[in-house]
């Protein structure tokens, strides 16, 4: 017995002294340290990615628009019916050579008997847009018509007319911004120039 207890004591390795098992378990151990944290900071990054997206998600969805309310009426085919809403103006573009108007459309969907059928909030829509006289003082614009599915109807937009105004002089930026859109459209300029001018009109109307 004596003798087996020696033998015992004998395997074991001194106090304080690691054994190559003991080595190798605390590579081990360093390793999944390692592991762990580079996937708590991946994790950590896709998250901050994730707020960052939601942010400027949010952001884009309640950018106000530039021309707020713009009257528009329309009718709905086989069966007849009405719309009546608002267009939210939000920018002109240069859509394939094509002067166009983007914006926000809300409205309510009357059927012929008078009862309402159905409303619709912030449907986005792309309208033409036809510039007609224009002078230093004033602009005329004609957004749509256009047709669209609302709500499983098909529903004919009337056109919008809208007129802008202002007078010129040396400290009026609307109307040297109106000066400049006259003499575009009198020499054919380009869509887009047209269109980043009309935008700057927006903003200062907004």
């Amino acid at each position: 017995m004596i003798s087996d207890r020696r033998q015992l004591t004998d395997s074991l390795p001194p106090p304080g002294r690691r054994t190559p098992q003991t080595v190798h378990q605390e590579k081990g151990d360093k390793q999944m340290k390692r592991i762990l944290m580079s996937s708590t900071m991946l994790l950590a990054l896709a998250w901050v990615s994730m707020i960052n997206a939601a942010v400027v998600s949010t952001k884009a969805a309640v950018a106000p628009p530039a021309l707020a309310g713009l009257p528009i009426a329309g009718t709905i085919a086989n069966g007849g019916g009405t719309f009546a809403g608002t267009l939210d103006l939000i920018r002109f573009a240069n859509q394939n050579g094509q002067l166009v108007a983007t914006g926000n459309l809300t409205g309510t969907l009357t059927n012929a008997a008078g009862t309402v059928i159905g409303t619709v909030t912030n449907i986005p829509v792309t309208l033409a847009a036809t510039p007609g006289a224009a002078t230093c003082e004033i602009l005329n614009l004609t957004l749509g018509p256009l047709d669209l599915n609302l709500l499983g109807l098909m529903v004919h937009l009337d056109t919008v007319h809208l007129e802008i105004t202002a007078q010129q002089a040396p400290g009026n930026l609307l109307g040297n911004l109106l000066c400049a859109v006259a003499h575009l459209l009198d020499g054919g300029g380009p869509a887009g120039t047209i269109a980043g001018l009309l935008n700057q009109i927006l903003r200062v109307l907004g």
